[in-house]
């Protein structure tokens, strides 16, 4: 018995795409929301959409009481969980199996050991999977820590046994840093997951993190989907992931995949998971355990793509009680399929969380390319939830022909009104070892300082005047007087706009109509200039050059997306007439992301001196401090809990005049 309604308990891109699945089956789905997702794509695609509460996930998303009672109100038969959230909440699963709801993951008794990374080594290593050379026993004390590090050699990770995403670990080299690693490795252990308890492993020189997707039915029936290479990664969180990995030979390849088998018959699994391996790109042929994700993997669309299987389906099948109707030697990979995350961050500056209104998209669809996505424009992306905003898969005959199929879907992706890392993952696919497939772990860290943000171009410049140019053209039965759009008796006067982008600031010059004109930044050489703008869409032809561009403006600052490149750049308002009319030297200080105001450390109409800090601003657990870049007095435009918009003014520094200073 297939289910007739499911509840989606999870939001954006992850909610969108099991609806997909849903819907293809004649399923009724059910979304969940939070207040500031109201207008969000998933509740906009779902059949019913119940409210849970307000912003925070731990008031909405993490309130398991809120999610089951929206399940029963809406007669749910099931629930997805998707990835994160309460997707490996033991306790929620049993709470949905005493409602008569079923839980469309594992069993809870999987889930528990498996969220245990002691318990998991101890379960699997009784069933022949190799684990990492190491100690790992529940209530191990510090000195019995540094004891076992001597035996292990270094250099050792310390790894919490609760929780992952990186949170916790810690790499030590030296015998003399491994006691003070422990110590702030318990403390952040103990604030993430409310549990310090901690074990030690060997480093794995030149790790490569590979995975393995499983389904397993309830009648005893096992098989893996190949193996996934996510290597490039950042702070621990994914980036690229793609499959099957370009380091294993057939042989590990089977190898690697009976023992993933083997760790889901250890917990007797049912459904989809996937088991986590670490690999040392100087020994492809030896491979241990690291953990068991008991869920989806946001990386599941390129196994997806190269076994034709849809793995949501399967999750649901399974969960209503179906049999798996093929073996291992039926599941063969076709071609090579690669995913890149398009993150809300800004890889120019630290990749920090980024935000705002999406005013457009641009999205691919050329055959052989997949987007999974949450986006849809109007939406506000801000900084309570998780920044990744879409997945852009590609799969080809080949790892090259997958390799540029991705580079072309991201250069046709962009996010108008939110800086993504979209061309970052260009820059990252386009690194010869990346090419070559030499990976690691270590890889996207090392690249990423590498990273140059591209300059705005003469030809955006006039793109962008253009745009505006277009707008300003009178409307019919307009009073042309009152439009500045250079109209007049006889020969039209120019139209000057000036913009600035980074360091840059020119005037654009336009002189002529919309079919027939000529543009100059600054002084410069003249070219010849066709504009035509229609709805978001400007079409610009440049000394009979043609581009086509997706554009959006809001808060002074103008969108242009094409040629793989979005840019961005302000309207600046000219510069008075009057010397006096505007304080020269005057600074603001405006939020670089979305976030919460956790710190305000002046007060109000205070004297300031440059380099003190006025306001921090915290999003995604990120802290960055604000700090005055010139001397003078404060204006504090935010409070301590206020949310904040990137680019937000949250302070005005006024230079006293010299009479004022006296």
């Amino acid at each position: 018995m297939v289910f007739d309604t499911v509840l989606i308990a999870n939001r954006g891109e992850i909610a969108v795409r099991v609806m997909r699945t849903l819907q293809a089956m004649g399923i009724r789905s059910v979304a969940v929301y939070s207040d500031a997702d109201a207008n969000a794509r998933h509740v906009a695609e779902a059949d019913l959409a119940v409210a849970i509460g307000p912003a925070p996930a731990r008031d909405s998303y993490l309130n398991a009481p809120a999610v089951l009672d929206a399940a029963v109100r809406t007669g749910a038969q099931a629930v997805h969980p998707g990835y994160g959230f309460l997707s490996e909440n033991a306790d929620f699963a049993a709470a949905l199996v005493s409602a008569g709801i079923t839980f469309i993951g594992p069993p809870v008794g999987a889930i528990r050991t498996m969220g245990d990374k002691i318990a998991a080594k101890a379960t699997v290593s009784a069933f022949g999977v190799p684990v990492v050379p190491g100690i790992a026993r529940p209530g191990l004390t510090d000195d019995e820590l540094i004891a076992a590090a001597e035996e292990i050699g270094y250099p050792v990770v310390v790894k919490p046994s609760a929780g992952g995403g990186g949170k916790g670990m810690r790499m030590v080299d030296r015998a003399a840093d491994l006691r003070a690693a422990l110590v702030s490795a318990r403390r952040e252990s103990a604030a993430a997951f409310g549990d310090d308890a901690l074990f030690l492993e060997r480093f794995v020189s030149r790790p490569r993190h590979i995975e393995v997707q499983v389904l397993a039915d309830a009648y005893g029936d096992v098989v893996h989907l190949g193996e996934r290479e996510c290597s490039l990664q950042r702070r621990h969180q994914k980036v690229v992931e793609e499959a099957p990995s370009p380091l294993l030979d057939d042989a590990t390849r089977a190898r690697i995949g009976a023992a993933a088998c083997d760790t889901a018959r250890s917990v007797d699994y049912t459904g989809a998971g996937t088991v986590e391996f670490i690999v040392s790109a100087d020994r492809p042929d030896e491979f241990f355990f690291m953990e068991m994700n008991t869920r989806l993997q946001v990386e599941h669309p390129v196994t997806e793509m190269v076994t034709g299987w849809d793995l949501v389906e399967w999750q649901i099948r399974i969960a209503a009680g179906e049999k798996l109707t093929i073996g291992q030697a039926d599941i063969a990979l076709q071609g090579h399929a690669i995913e890149a995350r398009v993150y809300a961050e800004d890889p120019a500056h630290g990749f920090l969380p980024t935000g705002g209104d999406v005013l457009a998209l641009m999205e691919p669809g050329a055959p052989g390319v997949r987007v999974d996505s949450g986006l849809s424009t109007g939406m506000v992306v801000g900084s309570d939830y998780d920044p990744m905003l879409a997945k852009v898969i590609a799969h080809g005959a080949d790892r090259a022909a997958a390799l540029r199929t991705l580079d072309r879907a991201l250069a046709e992706t962009a996010v108008l009104g939110v800086v993504t890392n979209v061309g970052f993952a260009r820059f990252l696919l386009a690194d010869p070892d990346v090419i070559a497939g030499r990976l690691d772990t270590g890889l996207l860290d090392r690249r990423a300082r590498d990273f140059v943000a591209a300059a705005a171009t003469d030809a955006q410049f006039i793109a962008a005047a253009a745009f505006r140019w277009s707008q300003l053209r009178p409307a019919p039965g307009a009073d042309l007087w009152e439009v500045p759009s250079g109209w007049r008796v006889g020969t039209n006067a120019p139209v000057s706009i000036r913009l600035r982008a980074g360091e840059r600031t020119d005037h654009v010059h336009i002189t002529g109509a919309q079919g027939s004109a000529e543009v100059r930044i600054e002084e410069g050489e003249p070219h010849s200039l066709q504009a035509y703008l229609t709805g978001n869409r400007l079409t610009v032809t440049l000394d009979g050059l043609r581009t086509d561009y997706t554009v959006a403006t809001a808060g002074g600052k103008i969108w242009l997306a094409a040629a793989g490149v979005t840019a961005v750049l302000d309207e600046v308002r000219e510069a008075p007439l009057r010397p006096d009319a505007e304080r020269s030297g005057d600074a603001e200080l405006t939020s670089p992301m979305p976030g919460t105001v956790v710190a305000v450390d002046i007060e109000d109409g205070a004297d300031i001196a440059a380099g003190a800090v006025v306001v921090t601003v915290e999003a995604m657990k990120m802290e960055h401090a604000l700090a005055a870049s010139v001397d003078g007095v404060v204006e504090l435009l935010v409070a301590v809990g206020d949310q904040v918009k990137v680019g937000q003014t949250l302070a005005r520094i006024t230079v006293k005049t010299k009479v004022e200073q006296a």
